[in-house]
């Protein structure tokens, strides 16, 4: 991965935390463990966690089908359409219609946790970031 790919993946971590904070409401509730392990997995320990979290993003404005977010985030169809079954699987989006033409935005249950996502963040930037030095 190149500097200049780092450094805009970085920037772009940095306008989700943002968003994310410009969404909080005072009635903020706090995750629970389970759900803040789920979001950790989903976003941070594998490694289409940045492709997702891209995703989530994009569907925090308006709802999206599969291939209005390949033209968005500028991706391959197969690859958004692996990534939102793997979200959809670990009910972090909704999907309205069939096939081809189905629209998905975001779940309850991530519209109640969104906040989590921050820590998510945070640790997704630490990980890009962190640079391994061997002695």
């Amino acid at each position: 991965m190149s500097i200049s790919t780092l450094r805009n993946m970085t920037n772009q971590l940095l306008e989700f935390k943002e968003i994310i904070r410009s969404r909080q409401e005072s009635n903020q509730r706090k995750p629970d463990k389970q759900t803040r392990k789920l979001l950790f997995y989903l976003f941070t320990s594998t490694r289409g966690g940045f492709t997702r979290l891209r995703i989530i993003m994009s569907l925090l404005d308006k709802p999206y089908n599969t291939h209005q977010l390949s033209q968005e985030l500028e991706l391959d169809y197969k690859a958004i359409q692996h990534h939102m079954k793997v979200l959809e699987k670990n009910n972090m989006v909704s999907k309205i219609g069939e096939k081809y033409g189905a629209i998905f935005h975001l779940s309850n249950f991530l519209e109640m946790n969104i906040f989590a996502l921050d820590e998510a963040i945070d640790k997704l930037d630490r990980k890009m970031n962190h640079k391994k030095i061997y002695i």
